[in-house]
């Protein structure tokens, strides 16, 4: 008897999958492909068509009749948000005389924090829901299909499938086995560790730290994170991708897996940092500041999240996309991977070649940095 045929789906948004089936494909480990983060930006307004992100999730019913395998996919208007850079791709395919957006996005939108990509209750579904990806793309005539921050755990089941594999850097914080912050330091060169130190002094002379999860965020915390949270948007992208009311769902939605890092002066609040727990990291998002205070960014986003996450018992720290800066404070370079569907052969080969080329110098620049961290040798 010959098994039934696989069948794939296009969903109207995450909000119209129940969230006990959505979570029972993605786990709880990972807070950013958890139904709860997902449907706040939809909610919030902060994704949608008119942001350029069309949420279309592609499932894979079980025989229950409930999703065993999604793949929470967008089809984009542009290349915004994603922090794998494809501008150079979309002008070269256009230059060619071909349309290179739509194209179909598989990732958590405005995060480039490695995690599943694949949803699976069964893992047995994977080669079907890539089949079912390369479908939709096929069926629409969409140039590309992009699967951005890919678990290292999924990455086989891409290369097998003949997709393009895209390397890039980030910079974590490993946890190992520290007992605190000091502990930490003295896994570190002399004045390497002196330098923190200092940083850190210097940093919050004359504020108070605050670490805030669940009900201790008010709306007052969100009102001022929202202020900092535009001033860096408005610098680094233009104008910010989340909406204000993003991040009140986002704390009523996920409660103590939020972590809010205030510094406050005199009892108001003039910087912040955003992070999410996970069940083996803690993940830092945004950061913002409406006073300038000498390597208050680096106490906010690296130093306290370690002392969080040593806290908590986690494993590391993923304290966003680049930053060579996080270097010197203990973050090593570690690998990020994207997989790519092009389905025209000649744009492919290019692309194929650009991307060959691409991982040996990111393998080579990991080499070279390896060799700048501030860790004592045989440490």
């Amino acid at each position: 008897m010959q098994p039934s045929p696989i069948t794939a789906r296009i969903a109207d948004g995450v909000a119209s999958i129940p969230a006990g089936a959505w979570d029972a494909c993605a786990g709880t480990g990972n807070p950013f492909v958890r139904h709860a983060f997902l449907e706040v930006l939809e909610r919030s307004g902060s994704v949608g068509v008119r942001a350029g992100w069309q949420p279309l999730p592609i499932v894979i019913d079980g025989p229950d009749g409930s999703a065993a395998a999604i793949a929470p996919a967008y089809a984009k208007s542009h290349s915004q948000g994603e922090y794998v850079f494809d501008h150079g791709w979309a002008d070269a395919w256009e230059q060619a005389g071909g349309r290179y957006y739509p194209k179909l996005q598989v990732a958590v939108p405005f995060t480039p924090v490695p995690g599943p990509r694949l949803l699976l209750r069964d893992p047995a579904l994977a080669p079907a829901l890539i089949s079912a990806i390369e479908a939709v793309t096929d069926r629409h005539r969409l140039s590309s299909a992009h699967v951005t921050f890919l678990d290292e755990d999924q990455r086989d089941w891409f290369e097998a499938a003949g997709w393009l594999m895209r390397a890039g850097t980030q910079f974590h914080w490993l946890n190992q086995g520290y007992a605190s912050f000091d502990d930490f330091l003295g896994a570190l060169a002399s004045r390497k560790r002196k330098a923190i130190r200092k940083e850190r002094a210097q940093a919050i002379e004359g504020l108070r730290i605050r670490h805030l999860t669940g009900a201790e965020i008010t709306e007052a915390h969100w009102d001022a994170f929202w202020a900092f949270y535009q001033d860096t948007g408005s610098r680094k992208w233009g104008r910010p991708y989340l909406t204000r009311a993003f991040f009140s769902m986002l704390g009523e939605a996920l409660g103590d897996d939020v972590l809010l890092i205030l510094a406050e002066r005199d009892g108001r609040p003039i910087a912040g940092a955003l992070n999410l727990v996970g069940a083996d990291a803690l993940y830092g998002r945004y950061w913002g500041a409406i006073e300038e205070v000498p390597f208050l960014h680096f106490e906010l986003c690296y130093y306290q999240a370690i002392d969080a996450a040593i806290a908590r018992g986690l494993a590391r720290v993923e304290a966003g996309a680049q930053g060579e800066h996080k270097l010197a404070r203990g973050y090593v370079p570690v690998t990020t991977w994207s997989a790519h569907y092009i389905p025209d052969p000649g744009f492919r080969r290019a692309v194929a070649d650009f991307l060959e080329r691409e991982r040996e110098a990111v393998a080579h620049e990991q080499e070279f940095l390896g060799e700048l961290t501030p860790f004592r040798r045989g440490c």
